[in-house]
């Protein structure tokens, strides 16, 4: 994204001396491996014994893997589970603008990001017991994050998976209160399989002896995976659509099980695939079986749950001013066919409410399958801009992604940065549109951080 020019008037800094920064210490630790993914537990495994096992002192963890919806599941149970009174550390990736975001801990203050000074001082621990080893740069944070928890114990513990499950850095806590995998869709391809069998059976690597897990409704190939792991294990499957459901009715969500009915709110995040992510979410808090956890909590947590980048709603001046007067601004981090496809019909329900012009603009990674992301909005997308998600080697051209586009029934055209394709949505007509902006976490973060660090109205 093209920088607006920053405030001024700002009196200048007093030179003071030159203090270490995690962006530094984790710039160094990108150096420790030669593969940004190289599937194992035994590095990880090696480093945490090091540590004297700090996982191992962990409390009431929820291990969630899948393909879509593990962040937006996290926020909600977040949110129940602190509405109940409870304090909830929680582990995630990627993140957007700061790696910070990665580890939230729960203080007396509410949960709040690691503070650059604790964070430093975990990665220096990690980095000091590593003693140079070959490592990831994600299991050495993920080492880093397990000692951060297990110094200051919370009630609950919800650790998201990086990538797949069974060989996860995250796939080392033994005895979790419970996991959850929510939905499971191709991606990851080159490291989890090519079939949708052989990626659910690596998301299924997660089940524990005896642990049960709460999982999302399944196309049956994955389910099937999901279930022979299960069975192998003696893990129950708390499953949608078998022993519970969530459903929208007359403006409210519903939430049933054999033996009770809920009536809440609509949760915050938006999209009809929100309404199964809060589901996911409201059975695992069930699961946990913990009294505290009532039906306010509930509800409470469904209208307080925040996740970026997750269909956010973006009216930040340094933005709007681009963009026909009254045309929405949406961003999405989704970047695989099933997001796509779950997007779309947002869009759709969008449009059947209030009619614009769908204006897509979308950056990606080259290890994505941009032709299959595309295919869901041809005949709803009016025009398109690609662009290229700067700062990342592995991105796609905005001319090649524009091609695949077009190859696709739309209507695009490679823009240099995003301001650029909101201007040129802009003379596309007068009229107001509705842009989404997707295809990339990465390329989210890039406009979130734009949105934080420059002057409105620039």
């Amino acid at each position: 994204m093209t920088s607006l020019p920053p405030s001024t008037g700002r009196a200048a800094a007093t030179p003071t001396a030159p203090t270490e920064t995690s962006d530094a210490i984790l710039e160094q630790m990108e150096t420790l491996h030669p593969e940004v993914i190289d599937l194992t537990l035994d590095r990880v495994l090696r480093l945490l014994a090091e540590l004297g096992n700090p996982q191992d002192r962990l409390q009431g963890v929820i291990h969630v893997a899948g393909t879509n919806g593990k962040g937006s599941v996290i926020a909600y149970l977040k949110a129940i589970l602190e509405a109940a009174g409870k304090r909830v550390h929680v582990f995630t990736s990627p993140h957007l603008v700061r790696f910070h975001e990665r580890i939230t801990l729960s203080g007396a203050h509410g949960a709040d990001h690691i503070s650059e000074e604790d964070l430093c001082r975990y990665l220096r621990l990690t980095e000091k017991a590593n003693a140079g080893e070959p490592i990831t740069f994600f299991e050495i944070t993920t080492a880093a994050a397990f000692m951060a928890f297990a110094d200051d114990p919370a009630d609950y513990v919800l650790l998201e998976t990086g990538l797949g499950g069974r060989l996860d850095a995250t796939n080392v806590v033994t005895q979790p209160a419970l996991t959850i995998i929510t939905s499971v869709s191709r991606d990851h391809e080159r490291f989890l399989g090519t079939t949708l069998s052989d990626i659910a059976g690596e998301k299924a690597g997660i089940l524990k002896p005896g642990v049960p897990c709460i999982v999302a409704r399944q196309a049956p190939e994955a389910y099937q995976s999901i279930q022979a792991r299960a069975r192998e294990l003696g893990a129950a499957l708390i499953d949608q659509g078998q022993a519970w459901d969530a459903f929208e009715q007359q403006s409210r969500l519903v939430f049933q099980t054999d033996n009770s009915l809920l009536d809440l709110p609509l949760p915050r995040l938006v999209g009809r695939h929100q309404i199964d992510n809060a589901g996911v979410a409201l059975a695992a808090a069930g699961a946990l079986d913990d009294a505290d956890i009532d039906e306010t909590a509930l509800a409470r947590g469904l209208k307080t749950a925040r996740w970026p980048a997750r269909l956010q709603q973006l009216t930040h001046p340094a933005l709007q001013q681009h963009v026909a007067i009254g045309s929405e601004i949406w961003l999405d981090g989704g970047h695989n066919e099933s997001a796509a496809e779950a997007l779309a019909r947002a869009m759709a329900e969008m449009e059947e409410r209030v009619p614009r012009p769908l204006h897509l603009i979308c950056g990606m990674m080259t290890g994505k399958d941009a032709s299959r992301f595309f295919e869901h909005f041809a005949g709803l997308s009016k025009w398109a801009a690609t662009v290229t998600v700067s700062g990342k080697d592995k991105a796609f051209g905005a001319d090649e992604l524009a091609e695949i586009a077009r190859s696709n029934g739309l209507d695009a055209h490679a823009q240099q940065d995003v301001v650029a394709a909101l201007r040129a949505s802009a003379g596309v007509s007068d009229e107001p549109a509705r842009i989404l902006i997707c295809g990339s976490l990465y390329l989210a973060g890039e406009i979130l951080g734009a949105m934080q660090n420059e002057s409105p109205g620039a």
